[in-house]
């Protein structure tokens, strides 16, 4: 297992994409309610959809959303036998009040990471007493760096940088927002999960603002137990309209449900769903959906689903408010 840590830049003009970002993120979901949050969609959606590029890279891009001197940790384990590709940065605002956790998602090119995918399993963990059928390759990329995760965040909650873990921090932490796009997603569903019912990391859960993921895959099965109730109400789900991996694993590798709530994108913006995406039934849809991306583009219209809908980027551009700049600097 490893540990980085970069400082953010500040980006100079025409960043920050936001002035006032961690006095806005301190608002959004206080004390841990209210709806979805346009700004925390953006930044939250940037954060996973850079985490598939290096330290530096993550730094500079939060950097340049308004996080400039932000604190920025990666921790990642690879171990190929065991199918465990986990990856986390975190990101502490200079202040110390804000801290983002983001898992990194499915690298395409990485065959094994979609083997790891497929391994449902019949694992489950204990919520409150009760047991709940989880994916068994996404938890097992949680845990191979929950404890590290957690060491860092328990950092934050101290008042410590995660630049320098011996150096103070002018607050401790005070809102804590959990993120990631494809298996990212799923990881940080389960990280929030477990981090709930934790009795030895109850001040830490209390500063969980909310949960937001990107082409999340699904990752429990149901019914939800009542000790998850509070994870639901923080968990905001974007999928695109024919992204295909919100509704795998398909059913024959395992019955599995969403919670939380689901939001559509559509011509009019990011629309709650009456329902959420419903799991794949057959799992001969698959390999279909996995090769859209490839397809001729006439066949990609008419396919129910694309896997160009999946791509961080296609969600980045979809979740910009309007009128902001891009992480790029632009308005195009």
């Amino acid at each position: 297992m490893t540990i980085e840590r970069m400082a953010g830049t500040a980006g100079g003009k025409p960043f920050p994409v936001y002035e006032d970002l961690v006095s806005r993120l301190l608002a959004a979901h206080h004390p841990g309610g209210g709806g979805r949050d346009a700004t925390a969609g953006h930044v939250l959606g940037i954060c996973a959809g850079y985490a598939y590029a290096d330290l530096e890279t993550v730094s500079t891009m939060m950097g340049r959303l308004g996080l400039e001197g932000c604190a920025c940790a990666r921790i990642s384990q690879t171990v190929d036998a065991m199918f465990v590709f986990s990856t986390a940065y975190l990101v502490q605002s200079r202040c110390g009040r804000l801290v983002i956790l983001c898992y990194r998602g499915t690298e395409p090119a990485n065959l094994a990471n979609w083997v790891a995918d497929a391994d449902v399993g019949s694992e489950s963990i204990t919520l409150g007493g009760e047991r709940l059928a989880v994916h068994s390759g996404f938890h097992r990329n949680v845990r191979a760096t929950r404890w590290a995760v957690l060491r860092e965040l328990e950092l934050a909650l101290q008042g410590k940088s995660l630049l320098d873990p011996e150096e103070s921090v002018e607050h401790p932490a005070q809102a804590l927002y959990v993120t990631g796009h494809s298996l990212g997603g799923a990881m940080a569903v389960l990280f929030a999960l477990s981090l709930a019912v934790s009795e030895e990391h109850r001040a830490l859960a209390e500063q969980m603002r909310a949960v937001y993921t990107f082409g999340q895959p699904l990752a429990t099965g149901e019914p939800l137990p009542a000790a998850a109730g509070e994870v639901a109400r923080k968990l905001f789900r974007h999928v695109a309209p024919r992204d295909p991996i919100p509704a795998l694993p398909a059913a024959p590798w395992g019955r599995l449900a969403h919670f939380g709530e689901e939001y559509c994108q559509t011509e009019g913006g990011w629309q709650r769903s009456a329902t959420p995406v419903a799991q794949l039934e057959n799992v001969r849809d698959i390999p279909r959906s996995l090769l859209a991306l490839f397809a001729p583009a006439k066949r990609r219209e008419s396919s129910r689903y694309s896997m160009a809908e999946h791509t961080p980027h296609h969600y980045l551009a979809a979740l910009r408010p309007a009128g902001r700049i891009t992480e790029l600097g632009d308005l195009d």
